[in-house]
């Protein structure tokens, strides 16, 4: 519809030009019409690496996530000396003969041998269980960002909003960069879910 106007307005400009009569003669000259009738695009850019190292969210869930990799590793570590310290003692004692009969030397080796299984699957239990957490926290985290940036983007009017992540765009105009405020807002809105909570 936009268009529609702005190219009758340059047609009425046009005709305008040429249909001015009157009976004496004159020259006439054309001076170039110009019609733009493509919008301007109001375009902004979000600062990714800015917005991971100052929203408080992220920071949040990477910690956390953090200390959990650190328990299951350290379980995980604890578990396997003990495994380790189980198989010397075994092997100590086969090559002492400190076994009584054949028999009792092949139990201790399948119970040894079931605790390695059991110390495997415990490894990727706990390391499926930190992936789907993780990807919880990513989908928490993206979520909680596109949230925010529509119901910002209802105030700014913004036609475009891209990420910036690392060098992914060569050159942006700095005026551009709206992730100050886009932090703020999350955080803001996160501390006031977190005195919810409370």
């Amino acid at each position: 519809m936009k268009k529609f106007f702005a190219t009758a307005l340059c047609a009425s400009a046009l005709m305008l030009t040429f249909t001015q009569c009157n009976n004496a003669p004159q020259q006439v000259t054309v001076a170039p019409v110009v019609c733009d009738s493509t919008p301007s695009l109001k375009i902004a850019y979000v600062d990714i690496d800015t917005l991971l190292t100052n929203y408080k969210l992220w920071i949040e869930l990477n910690e956390e996530m953090i200390r959990k990799e650190e328990n299951v590793r350290a379980t995980l570590n604890e578990k396997a000396k003990k495994l380790q310290a189980d198989y010397e003692e075994f092997e100590r004692k086969l090559n002492n003969n400190a076994f009584a009969t054949r028999e009792r030397a092949e139990s201790e080796q399948s119970r040894i041998l079931r605790k390695r299984e059991e110390l495997e699957q415990l490894q990727e239990r706990l390391t499926n269980e930190l992936a789907i957490e993780n990807n919880k926290n990513s989908l928490l985290f993206r979520d909680s960002i596109n949230a925010f940036v529509k119901e910002y983007n209802k105030v700014k009017g913004y036609n475009v909003i891209l990420s910036r992540l690392g060098d992914n765009i060569l050159y942006i105009d700095s005026d551009m960069n709206i992730t100050k405020e886009i932090v703020d807002g999350l955080n803001a809105r996160h501390e006031a879910n977190q005195s919810k909570k409370k």
